[in-house]
Parts: C-alpha cells; structure tokens; sequence
C-alpha cells in the first residue's frame, strides 16, 4: 500500500519544505495591529460645468481666454428664462395668468390696434391739432445750405478765388452733417461783397444776384438732379412746351406788327 502524504512512513525518503523564518506552534499565533497606517481612498467628486464661458470667466483674467467655438455662450445672468403662462395655477400667475376673465384682449390673437377705446373717440382725435406745413411735413425740410454774403466778406476771400461747397468748408463757414451733406448751396444777399470773386452754386437769391453782378462777380448755375418721370408723362411735358413756345414766338411777333 502507497505511504499516504500526510503520514509518511520511515522507509520513504524525507521531503524537503522550502525555509521558513517561523519556528513554534501555529497555535500560538496572534492577530496583531499593522504598524503601518492606514491608507484611505479618497473618491473625488466630478465638476460639472454647465457654462464653459462662465466659468473661464470666473476661474481666469478675460485677456487669458482664448475664445473659440466650444466655450462662446452668454454672460452669467444676461440670459432670462421667460414665464410660462397659461400652464396651470401652479406656475406662478394665478388662475387667469393676469388677462382677466372675458374679453378681447383676453383671447389669443392680435387683439386691438393701439390707440383704440373700444369705438368711442380716441384721445389722439379728441384733442386740438397743431397747424401742419402745407403740402406735408417734407415741404419744410431745408433744400439747400444757404451762405449770405457778408459770411463771405469776413471769411477773407482774395480777388479771383472760387467760393463753392469745398471751398467755404475749408473756410469754416459750413459744417454740414446728416442730411445737410447732401444738399446743395444758395448764396443769399444779406450784406455786401467787395471783391471779385467766382461763384459755384445751385441757386441765387434775386438780391444775392443782383448785388454780385453789380460787383463783378462771375455766377455760375449748377444743374440740379433731374426728377425722374413717365416716358408718357415726359412726351406730354415736351409737347406743353412746344405748344407754348409757339404761342410766345406769335404773341412776340404780333407785338412788333403792331410796333411798327
């Protein structure tokens, strides 16, 4: 019968167990503390960041933070979630969400138009009316930027020297802005002109005129921005005119008949 491993009999050779620093009864041990101190496993919690901007915002200077496509988003607070009316009283609005019981403007819709009260007169009918401008409010908008004369006189203008749009800006006499960049110039005859000059302007007062002419002065008309109208409506302004060209030109030559 084969020696069992356990019992070994005297005839089968010794084994060998591998060395061991422990010398004793295994009885006798005893569970003893570690010397060493216990490691604990901290477990970090995620950030979550709803806002990519907000945050750089917060967590670095504005001068730092490189702007791209993944962390553009509004300013913290710039951004306000609107009322949810009509969702019940638990929303926050009550029963009727502020509209009231029955009505118009309690319906969905446009409503009504303001200033309406309900067909009664309106308060914007009621009230007195100012005087308007004849022929509409455009017809008092200015349609040139006039200069009288005597600005010219104390501007210092030499003999022989051009007075025109540029030319007065560079003076100083006009700043026009807005509107009034567009316009063109009018010469007005308030005061008096001493020296020879030559004038460039869309129109001339009668008394601007009169007194630039007296003093030597060359005028020249500039050609204004033609209206634009029909062709129909153009062939019948040329037939207007020839028509009273015609009449002109008989009245003209009965008169000498009659002269002579």
């Amino acid at each position: 019968m084969a020696a069992s491993p356990l019992f070994l009999s005297s005839s089968s050779p010794a084994l060998r167990f591998p060395y061991s620093p422990f010398k004793g009864n295994v009885s006798s041990l005893r569970t003893s503390s570690c010397s060493f101190p216990s490691l604990k496993t901290t477990t970090k919690r995620r950030l979550v960041v709803l806002n990519k901007a907000a945050a750089a915002t917060v967590g670095a200077l504005v001068g730092s933070v490189r702007f791209r496509l993944d962390n553009l988003g509004p300013q913290p607070g710039s951004r306000k979630k609107g009322k949810r009316k009509g969702r019940g009283i638990a929303a926050g609005q009550g029963n009727s969400c502020g509209f009231g019981m029955r009505g118009q403007k309690s319906r969905s819709g446009p409503g009504v138009r303001p200033g309406f009260e309900g067909g009664q007169m309106p308060l914007y009918r009621r009230i007195p009316k100012l005087k308007g401008i004849a022929g509409g409010m455009r017809k008092g908008l200015p349609k040139y930027v006039p200069v009288n004369l005597k600005d010219i006189e104390d501007a210092g203008f030499q003999d022989g020297e051009e007075v025109w749009l540029e030319s007065l800006k560079d003076k100083g006499l006009i700043n026009p802005s807005g509107r009034e960049r567009k316009l063109p110039l009018k010469i007005l005859g308030d005061g008096e002109l001493k020296v020879k000059l030559s004038f460039k302007a869309r129109a001339f007062s009668a008394a601007a005129k009169e007194k630039l002419e007296a003093a030597g002065c060359s005028l020249t008309v500039l050609p204004g921005r033609k209206k634009w109208v029909k062709p129909s409506v153009a062939k019948n302004i040329a037939r207007a005119d020839e028509y009273f060209a015609k009449k002109r030109a008989a009245a003209a030559a009965a008169a000498e008949s009659l002269s002579a």
